[in-house]
């Protein structure tokens, strides 16, 4: 796939951002710990005629963190960037800890989004202070440490991926490795090493845990355009409470409830079934982008 990427300068802030294949145009509100050049999903939407647009969120990437003040500055320069692309309409997809800004923008801008496809996605209180993952997540992923877990991460992962998938496998899902074994594709393994291998966290993951706060009953239940929801049964990263959560809170939605073996939906040989369901939903409501 040809990605373009680019900077975008609003009065001192940057915001990066990609931009592959030609048609509809989907707006891609990627996860914790990725950027622009996110790729998980990428192709099955391209092949159907869609443009992917994906920015990297504040903090990540080239994006400033000031971009992050709160969900609301966030999505007034996601507007100026479809302003600027002269896009009138998108589909949104918001992946993992990118949903409260998929969630959020949909709210605010109805009349900019045709449908809303959550993906994995945070739709509530996620990690706390209580949370031994998020002590964890603290010290491993400061914006002054977080260079160095990633490099050792991309050291040991290029050359033992085997072992790093295994050890890495308990934080994506509920079942254990000899459970899920069946379910892998050969390129998971490839997969998962040149994700780790692009992945940084910067002062990104950090805001993610912030705003998440943003997102209450309210702000869900002002979502009004066709919402997709779509989780892994087996999701070990964000569980399932948050598809149902979402799910009960805005009306228009739809829940897909998967067996892919994990967080990772576009992993596995139920990914196949990942990339139908979201094209058949988003072909479904491509009429919304005309109007």
């Amino acid at each position: 796939m040809e990605r373009k990427i680019e900077i975008l300068s609003i009065g001192g802030i940057s915001i990066e951002y990609s931009i592959i294949g030609k048609g509809e145009p989907i707006l891609v509100l990627h996860g914790g710990h990725s950027n622009c050049r996110e790729e998980f999903g990428y192709s099955a939407l391209v092949e159907k005629g869609f443009s992917v647009i994906t920015p990297s969120r504040p903090g990540y990437g080239s994006t400033s963190k000031e971009m992050g003040k709160s969900l609301s500055v966030a999505c007034e320069y996601y507007l100026e960037l479809l302003g600027f692309l002269n896009i009138r309409k998108v589909h949104l997809l918001a992946i993992s800890a990118g949903g409260p800004s998929g969630i959020y923008f949909a709210a605010r801008y109805p009349e900019k989004v045709c449908s809303l496809t959550l993906q994995s996605a945070v739709t509530k209180e996620w990690l706390t202070s209580k949370d031994k993952e998020y002590k964890a997540a603290k010290l491993l992923f400061h914006p002054n440490i977080e260079k160095y877990t990633w490099k050792l991460i991309s050291m040991l992962n290029n050359a033992f991926p085997k072992f790093v998938f295994k050890q890495m496998f308990q934080s994506f899902s509920k079942l254990k490795y000899s459970e899920a074994r069946e379910g892998f594709y050969p390129g998971d393994i490839e997969a998962i090493r040149k994700m780790n291998n692009r992945q940084r966290s910067g002062n990104g993951f950090f805001i993610d845990l912030r705003n998440i706060g943003e997102i209450s009953n309210n702000v869900l239940q002002s979502v009004a355009c066709p919402t997709f929801i779509m989780h892994s049964k087996y999701d070990g990263s964000v569980s399932l409470e948050h598809a149902y959560f979402a799910h009960e809170n805005i009306i228009s939605s739809e829940l897909c409830l998967l067996d892919t073996w994990g967080h990772l939906i576009w992993l596995g040989k139920s990914s196949k079934e990942t990339d139908q369901k979201i094209i058949t939903f988003l072909v479904t409501h491509n009429k919304l982008c005309s109007e």
